[in-house]
This record gives structure tokens, C-alpha cells and sequence, in this order.
């Protein structure tokens, strides 16, 4: 857009250079005619250069009222739902308080409003982003077994958003099981409130949408 109005001026410019040996030539250019075209071509070069001037004002602001939008969304998911948000290098990660009971994959009923005002924000602000899931347990049980219920956990968050609205074909998941360096509380395991904070979910919004290298069984 910018290109466009500066190559505008540019040929208004040196059809004005050009016109003054033509009308001279001619025989019949006279001053005030030529200051007569002058004006007439300055006066449109600044209707162009307002008219620019008010289109990327315009589109500034729509950035700002969405950046604002977003972040009010950002905020709204930490205060009301106990969400951390963390910027990485080209996605968001969601810490979501998203727990899954000893040995289950079953979302509980308490845990779908934060899944649905997360669907609401993506759909919003990253319709075409790629989001990963990222399944986790505690470390009772085997790895292998655990690599299976993380990525069943995952999957049922998957299940949850689509139904939700989110496009299944933009939803990854992975799994990382009972991975020590991604255990919220470590050694944490079994029936108990400490453990649970290891059995979760993570999501990440992914800008440029790369592909991701899943754990497999």
C-alpha cells in the first residue's frame, strides 16, 4: 500500500518535470498554466498523502484495540482461572490448572470451563494457529505406561476442544509421561493432592505452525 502511493508520487512528480518542456515546445505554455498544473498535481500528491496518512492511522489503531483485546483475554485466563502464560520464542505455552484423577484420562466436569474459555481465546486471536497439547503424569508406574496415559490425556483435551469449535487438524498432541524435568512436583505420585499437580496438561500456541516431533510408544 505504501509502495503503491510512493510510485503514485513518483510518476505524478515527473509527469510534472515532463509536461513543462512539452508545453514549451508547444508554443504555447504560459506561467500561469504552468503554475496552474503545479498546483493541481500538489494538491492531489497531499489528498494521496492524507489519505495514506489516515489509512495506516486507521489500521494502527485496529492493531492496538486487538492487542488490547488479547491481552484483556491473557489476564482474564490468570485471574479467573489460575492460568500461567508464558511467551516463548515463537509460541505461547498454557500452563492450564487442567488435573486428571490416579490413572485416568477422563476430563472432570470442574476443568471444562477453563478448556472452553481457552477455545474462545484461540478461535478469537489464533484462528490458524497450530496448538499442541502436551499430555504429563506422575512417575508411579512404568515410563512406557505413562508415555500411553499422557497421550490419552492429551487426546481427550484434543477431543474436548473440538468439540468445543478448534479445528482437529490444527491440534497436535504429545506426551511426556512422567518426564523428571517436567514434573511440577517431583517424586510426587499416587492418590494425593501433590501428585496431581503432575497429572495435567499443557497447551501451546504455536505462531508459524512447525511441526512437532512426537513422543511415540
Amino acid at each position: 500500500m505504501v509502495h503503491k502511493s510512493g510510485n503514485v508520487r513518483k510518476l505524478a512528480r515527473g509527469g510534472a518535470l515532463a509536461l513543462l518542456p512539452l508545453l514549451g515546445a508547444c508554443g504555447y505554455a504560459k506561467q500561469d498554466q504552468v503554475q496552474a498544473e503545479l498546483d493541481r498535481l500538489r494538491q492531489e500528491m497531499q489528498a494521496q498523502d492524507e489519505a495514506l496518512a489516515n489509512r495506516m492511522q486507521e489500521m494502527d489503531g485496529r492493531l492496538s484495540g486487538r492487542l488490547a483485546s488479547l491481552e484483556q483475554a491473557l489476564q482474564s485466563l490468570r485471574n479467573d482461572f489460575d492460568v500461567t502464560v508464558r511467551r516463548l520464542e515463537n509460541a505461547i505455552a498454557f500452563d492450564m490448572p487442567v488435573y486428571f484423577d490416579f490413572d485416568k484420562a477422563e476430563i472432570r466436569e470442574s476443568d471444562r470451563p477453563v478448556l472452553d474459555r481457552f477455545a474462545a481465546v484461540v478461535s478469537e486471536f489464533y484462528p490458524n494457529a497450530i496448538i499442541t497439547i502436551e499430555g504429563f503424569t506422575d512417575p508411579a508406574g512404568s515410563r512406557e505406561y505413562n508415555i500411553r496415559l499422557g497421550r490419552r490425556r492429551a487426546e481427550a483435551v484434543k477431543a474436548y476442544l473440538t468439540q468445543a469449535g478448534l479445528d482437529p487438524s490444527r491440534l497436535r498432541v504429545v506426551s511426556y509421561g512422567e518426564s523428571p524435568e517436567r514434573l511440577v512436583v517431583p517424586g510426587a505420585a499416587g492418590e494425593n493432592d501433590r501428585a496431581r499437580l503432575n497429572r495435567r496438561v499443557s497447551l501451546v500456541i504455536e505462531y508459524s505452525g512447525p511441526e512437532v516431533q512426537q513422543v511415540t510408544e
